[in-house]
C-alpha cells in the first residue's frame, strides 16, 4: 500500500467516525459556531448555492457522489426521477437514509469512488464538498470517471469550500492554500489526516477545459465555490 493509499484510507476512516457529528459543520453548531454575524453570512451563502442548484434543476436520472448525510440529497430528490447516492461510509449512508425516509426513488451504495465504475449513464452527476478531497494526481482520472457516468447531453454540478479559516472548526488550523493535506479533529479529540485541496474558479475552469469540459465556476463570496457544465460534444473520456 502506498502512502497515498494509506492517506485515503485514513480519510475514509475519518468520515466514518464523523458521521454522527458531520451536520454540526453545516449547521454551524458546537466547534463550528463562529458567532451570529459569521453564521448569518454562512447561511446566506448556503441559500445562494441552493437557489443556483434549483435553477439548474437536476432532473432525470441523477448520480450523487460522496452523498454524505443527505444535506444535498434531500434537495436533489425533489427533482430526480431516480437518484443513486454513493458514499464510502456505511455510517454516513445510514444518516442519509433516515433523513430521506420514505423516498422510494433513491438507491444507496457503499463505494470507494476511486475504484467505482458506473453501470449505467446519468443525466446529472452531482458532488458536494468532495472535489477538495481528491488528491491532485487523481483529479484527471476522477473527471474521466465522471464523464463516463454521463448520458448524452448529461450535466454536472458541484459545490466545495473556499479557503477561509472561518469555514472550519475553531480548533482546526488551515494549512497554506497550496497544501494538499490537513489535520482534522473529532469532538472526542481524535485526529486524522485528510486530503484537502482548495481551488480558485479560473484555475478550476482552465483545468477542466483541458479535459474536455465546458464549465462555469463561481463563488458565493466567502465560503463556497460552485460550478456546472458538460463534457464537450458528448465525448466520453476513456
Amino acid at each position: 500500500m502506498t502512502s497515498q493509499d494509506s492517506l485515503l484510507q485514513e480519510q475514509i476512516a475519518y468520515y466514518r467516525a464523523r458521521a454522527g457529528e458531520y451536520d454540526e459543520w453545516f449547521l454551524r453548531q458546537g466547534r463550528y459556531d463562529r458567532g451570529e454575524e459569521a453564521n448569518a453570512r454562512w447561511f446566506a451563502e448556503v441559500r445562494t448555492v441552493a437557489t443556483v442548484l434549483d435553477d439548474f434543476a437536476p432532473t432525470g436520472d441523477v448520480l450523487e457522489l460522496a452523498c454524505g448525510t443527505g444535506l444535498w440529497t434531500q434537495r436533489l430528490a425533489r427533482y430526480a426521477t431516480t437518484l443513486t447516492a454513493l458514499d464510502s461510509s456505511p455510517e454516513t449512508l445510514e444518516v442519509n437514509k433516515r433523513r430521506l425516509a420514505g423516498a422510494t426513488h433513491i438507491r444507496y451504495e457503499v463505494a470507494d469512488l476511486f475504484a467505482w465504475r458506473p453501470e449505467k449513464r446519468y443525466d446529472v452527476v452531482f458532488f458536494s464538498f468532495w472535489l477538495s478531497h481528491v488528491p491532485p494526481d487523481r483529479f484527471e482520472p476522477f473527471f474521466q470517471s465522471v464523464a463516463a457516468s454521463l448520458a448524452p447531453g448529461g450535466r454536472i454540478f458541484f459545490i466545495d469550500s473556499l479557503y477561509t479559516q472561518t469555514s472550519t472548526a475553531r480548533d482546526h488550523v488551515l494549512t497554506e492554500p497550496d497544501a494538499t493535506t490537513m489535520t482534522r479533529r473529532l469532538n472526542d479529540g481524535r485526529e486524522f489526516q485528510v486530503v484537502k485541496v482548495f481551488y480558485e474558479p479560473a484555475e478550476l475552469e482552465s483545468r477542466l477545459r483541458t479535459l474536455g469540459w465546458n464549465t462555469a465556476v463561481q463563488t458565493t463570496g466567502e465560503f463556497f465555490l460552485y460550478g456546472s457544465g458538460e463534457h464537450r460534444s458528448g465525448e466520453r473520456a476513456p
